[in-house]
């Protein structure tokens, strides 16, 4: 193996910054698809689901359902649907109980996101049981408070006929935020990795996928996003040889000196510190060269 940070044997954690140029990095369907923010602070706020869906979708792109790499979490199909093709497969019992370990043994091996992320595969009339994944992200949220708007646009092509005779144009809403930078954390424990049979070449995709989660990813919805920083903590002990959010402390952000409202990257100055003994940092993607 030739880097630490891809040997699924050791503890990881990580830091994962982005930004966004006028544009809505996660709508709220409860608030008319506005930003996400925390109504206390105003900073913006990714869920963790949607990092996690931005992950699978690079995985189906680049691994076009192969042997191992297909994508549970999904819409094109039904889960219990999935679960039972594969039960049929192995010849399972239905309506058990007691979770059939062959049968979760086998949904692990075909798909990459229940390996990594985990699953609940108990709804239907077989039971795989569930799966506790050893990769797990915190939402993200926005380094500053970010101003949420909400611009009225008109658009030449009508929807009807009668629209057309009248001439009246159409209205339309585009919410963004002008800019924002995002910082998530994420942890992977190698006791579960163990469990779901994580290899080295899973958790190198995961980090291919974190370094380009946006590359294949654009929308006019969401504006310009790109990923800023990708920094990994990796442990010499198994068991860990410090605290996550000692870590987590090592990775500075700071708006720069007369810089009220940030508009770009530049706007910010980011370091790493040193880590304490035990912990290698790897910067897959260097903040401060960003």
């Amino acid at each position: 193996m030739s880097e630490i940070y891809l040997d699924p044997g050791k503890r990881h954690e990580f830091v994962l910054l982005f930004d966004v140029k006028d544009g809505n990095p996660n709508g709220d369907p409860d608030a008319g698809n506005m930003p996400r923010v925390d109504p206390e602070t105003m900073q913006g706020l990714v869920t963790d689901v949607a990092l996690k869906r931005k992950v699978r979708d690079y995985v189906t792109l680049v691994k076009q359902n192969a042997e191992g790499y297909k994508i549970f979490i999904q819409s094109e199909a039904a889960l219990n649907a999935l679960i039972a093709e594969v039960a049929e497969e192995v010849g399972a019992e239905k309506k058990s109980k007691r979770a059939d370990k062959n049968l979760q043994q086998q949904m692990l091996k075909r798909y990459y996101d229940i390996r990594m992320f985990g699953a609940v595969m108990s709804t239907g009339d077989y039971n795989a049981g569930q799966v506790r994944g050893p990769l797990q992200m915190t939402f993200a949220r926005s380094m500053d408070p970010v101003l949420p708007l909400e611009l009225t646009i008109t658009r030449q092509a009508r929807t009807t006929e009668e629209r057309m005779e009248s001439g009246q144009t159409e209205m339309g809403k585009k919410p963004l935020v002008p800019y924002g930078l995002y910082r998530a954390h994420g942890f992977f424990n190698p006791y579960l990795a163990e469990q779901t049979g994580v290899s080295a070449g899973d958790l190198e995709l995961f980090w291919d996928a974190l370094m380009r989660l946006f590359d294949f990813d654009r929308s006019a919805a969401r504006g310009e996003m790109n990923v800023r920083g990708l920094v990994v903590f990796t442990h010499e002990n198994k068991k860990g040889n410090a605290p996550a959010h000692r870590l987590f402390e090592l990775v500075e952000v700071r708006k720069n000196d007369g810089v009220e409202s940030p508009r770009s990257y530049g706007d910010y100055a980011i370091s790493v510190g040193a880590p304490p003994e035990g912990i290698e940092i790897s910067l897959l993607v260097n903040p401060s060269s960003s």
